[in-house]
């Protein structure tokens, strides 16, 4: 097994569990790290969040090379997910109940390739309402959650690639490669209004954080039970 010395700096890569935060994982780690492995007082932290109902790849470093996070943070991201049409929520994927629904009997292959080429490239994204974007101090899902209206301004993002894996209506799959700062749950939002029937993000996992790759991620059991010898 390789030799881990967590204090002077490891990058971690982990598999993040559906329905879990990114700061649960950090936080279960954390613990197993600081009270099973005896590193009492050890800084952990995540390069890059990712909503609950996403699954993928999350880099957690730890001790020195907790100052390298905004690099990792910076560097360009792969996804792949389903899109679902014809219905919309309110936080454009499946945290909320849909609220709308849509005939989409006019969606064809070739309008749907046509709006994944509408997305490929530069230009402003508004993100999500139910979003941890700060609005004069405060998150807009606070806003959100409070039923307050407030204005969200564009950011401009870039996707390099934008690929339909599959289609087989109502779901759409598709590939994405792009900047930091992207929200594939507003892609979803602006997918929909392109093809006129509303779209919602029902499935995601983050495949790629620049060179690092989910294929080489732990599982969080996996991780744990790789030190149960020494224990």
């Amino acid at each position: 097994m390789k030799e881990y010395n967590f204090s002077e700096g490891e990058v971690l890569l982990f598999d993040k569990p559906y329905e879990w935060t990114s700061f649960d994982l950090v936080n279960n780690v954390r613990y197993f790290i600081r009270n099973k492995l005896d590193y009492p007082k050890l800084k952990i932290g995540h390069a890059g969040t990712l909503d609950p109902l996403a699954t993928g790849l999350l880099i957690l470093c730890t001790g020195k090379y907790t100052k390298k996070i905004d690099d990792y943070q910076a560097q360009e991201k792969e996804y792949t997910g389903t899109f679902t049409i014809g219905a919309t929520t309110p936080s454009y994927d499946m945290e909320k109940e849909v609220d709308k629904t849509f005939d989409y009997s006019h969606v064809t292959e070739e309008l749907i390739n046509a709006a994944a080429k509408k997305f490929t490239g530069t230009f402003q994204q508004i993100p999500p309402i139910f979003s941890a974007v700060k609005i004069k101090g405060k998150r807009a899902y606070d806003y959100a959650r409070n039923n307050e209206e407030v204005v969200i301004k564009s950011k401009e993002i870039t996707i390099s690639e934008f690929e339909i894996t599959k289609i087989n209506l109502p779901e759409v799959n598709f590939r994405i490669v792009c900047t930091k700062g992207t929200y594939i749950r507003a892609l979803a939002r602006d997918f929909g209004e392109t093809l006129n029937c509303g779209s919602y993000l029902s499935a995601l996992c983050r495949t790629r954080i620049g060179e690092f790759k989910l294929e080489d991620a732990f599982e969080v059991e996996s991780f744990k039970k790789m030190f149960q010898k020494i224990l």
